[in-house]
């Protein structure tokens, strides 16, 4: 039985040909479209098994962090005494400033308690009075049937209350963990975090090595320098949202310069909540006009922050736009909450910052 004959060549399909027909355009968009489904397919895996580690990926931030802090004053410290000693006492220094903080403010609300609860009172008075005015008119009985209902929410809702009182204690556990892992890990990497990472770097491929040290040093540079810059700005805040409102003579001046330090970290967002926080002291203790300058100090605080110190303080580190600073901040926060909005400015500065190390010369394979 003999085998039919192969087809003329002119009957097969040119395959060539029909890829020409494809527009260029199109060619190009599914050649970046496969790419960019792989690439997402990574970061989805990744962020999978970070949330599935979040506890782990937070306290070594956090350890990443303290360590920015700590590194330059024990490497200063090391100059004069052996290096684990220098370690330990700026370790030992930061743990005594953070708690000698939150004494101070402590120390602050209790010693105006008293004073708060009679200013509060008749600050609610006050603005009770002034809705039950015109324009507003709203009825005398209308905040006493708003107490009735938060009272009877309140011991309708009694076993929910203590449950989540109970889950937040376990939160507290939680948190303390990771704090103490964040300082475990911040030791070690301020004590010998060059030669872990040099280990780290024997193990890969000798090719690969190079582009591997310049997008690391890249990326510490740029973390350490946002860190930096970011402290620098929140204590800065802090100063001036102090000093402003203990000249405005409202209550409680230092918890909130210490709420606007720590809302600073969340670029765009956080102080202005926190001066809203503040706005609404104002508002309960010293009335509407005082209540109005504090929130001018909102947009004074927003201009100074944005214009002056962002520009000149972040200067050593990536340079991002406000557009972007501002989609990261929101995508932070829908995935992850506060902790999400906190890192996602750094870790897309330092993406960037990697990404612009590895186009240069220094980033090329040999």
């Amino acid at each position: 039985m003999s085998t039919p004959p192969d087809p003329p060549v002119s009957a097969l399909p040119d395959l060539n040909d029909a890829e020409s027909r494809v527009p260029s355009v199109l060619r190009t968009a599914a050649a970046y479209a496969w790419r960019l489904i792989a690439v997402g397919i990574v970061v989805r895996v990744a962020f999978s098994l970070l949330g599935q580690f979040h506890r782990v990926a937070v306290a070594v931030f956090l350890g990443l962090v303290i360590t920015a802090v700590l590194r330059p004053a024990a490497g200063l410290l090391a100059r004069f005494m052996p290096r684990p000693l220098a370690v330990a006492t700026a370790l030992i220094g930061g743990i005594v400033l953070v708690l000698g903080a939150l004494a101070l403010v402590g120390e602050t609300v209790a010693d105006q308690r008293t004073g708060l609860e009679k200013e509060f009172v008749s600050g609610i008075d006050r603005i009770e009075r002034r809705l039950e005015e015109p324009p507003f008119r709203l009825p005398p009985d209308a905040f006493d049937d708003l107490q009735s209902r938060i009272g009877k929410l309140l011991s309708d809702h009694r076993s929910t209350l203590i449950s989540t009182a109970l889950s937040g204690a376990s939160r507290l556990v939680e948190v303390l963990t990771v704090l103490a892992l964040a300082l475990f890990c911040a030791v070690f990497f301020t004590h010998s975090g060059e030669k872990q990472w040099q280990w780290l770097c024997d193990q890969l491929p000798e090719r690969a090595r190079q582009r591997v040290a310049v997008g690391a040093e890249a990326a510490w540079r740029t973390f350490t320098g946002y860190t930096h810059g970011i402290l620098l700005v929140a204590a800065t805040n802090a100063v001036l949202v102090g000093i402003a409102l203990f000249a405005l003579g409202v209550p409680l001046a230092v918890p909130l310069a210490l709420l606007e330090f720590m809302a600073a970290f969340i670029p765009l967002i956080g102080s202005p909540i926190a001066l809203a926080v503040a706005a609404v002291v104002a508002l309960a203790s010293k009335g509407p006009l005082i209540a109005l300058v504090v929130v001018a100090l909102i947009v004074v605080i927003g201009q100074i922050e944005g214009h002056l110190l962002h520009p000149i303080v972040m200067s050593w580190a990536v340079r991002l736009h406000p557009v972007v600073v501002a989609l990261a901040v929101v995508g932070g926060a829908v995935a992850a909450g506060v902790i999400g909005a906190v890192v996602a400015v750094p870790l897309v500065a330092v993406v960037w910052s990697v990404y612009q190390a590895l186009q240069g010369p220094a980033g090329e394979p040999a």
